[in-house]
């Protein structure tokens, strides 16, 4: 079964990557940030992605042409959206039937991993379904003070920590496996 690996970057005092934090992200993005991305990238096969995340995408890394870009262009994306009828592009499908059975259906196909990219509603459903196999947290040293925080979205949850692994800029990454209870 493929794991569903939900990626964000967030700054330290856990402000959702957003347009309005990413200047200040990138500024952060050393060499070894990068490899770990790179890598997270080369072991999935498709990314499941709500609909401003794939929106905002669908505008942005048609137009990039570094490793990272090639990857995420040519892979497959599954997209979460309350319109069916919401026109898709850039090798994008609606995610089948409800999200939960059409997240759990692409975890029973063969492969590697299945990546989220930031967190949001969808994470939360996904979340509440039991479908997440483990969160990867950039968490940037800095504090943006206005936002968005994940942990507003997600609500109470608990989280086994897998690694915690700092890069040269001061960048942490923070692997949690999410604890479901029955």
């Amino acid at each position: 079964m493929r794991k569903l690996i939900i990626e964000a970057e967030v700054s330290i005092d856990g402000i959702v990557n957003s347009p309005d934090i990413w200047g200040e992200i990138f500024r952060y993005h050393s060499a070894d940030v990068t490899s770990h991305l790179h890598s997270l990238l080369r072991n999935a096969d498709a990314l499941i992605l709500g609909r401003k995340t794939y929106e905002f995408f669908a505008q942005v890394w048609p137009e990039r042409d570094d490793e990272n870009a090639k990857k995420i262009n040519s892979m497959p994306k599954y997209i979460a959206s309350r319109n069916p009828d919401l026109p898709l592009k850039w090798n994008a499908a609606h995610i089948p039937g409800t999200i939960g059975e059409g997240v759990q259906a692409l975890k029973q196909e063969p492969g590697n991993s299945l990546v989220q990219y930031g967190i949001g509603e969808l994470t939360k459903t996904l979340l509440g379904s039991g479908l997440i196999d483990e969160f990867q947290l950039l968490v940037f040293p800095f504090t943006f003070g206005k936002g968005e925080r994940w942990f507003d979205i997600i609500g109470p949850c608990d989280f086994q920590l897998l690694e915690c692994k700092p890069f040269s800029s001061g960048t942490l990454l923070l692997r949690y496996q999410p604890k479901y209870t029955s």
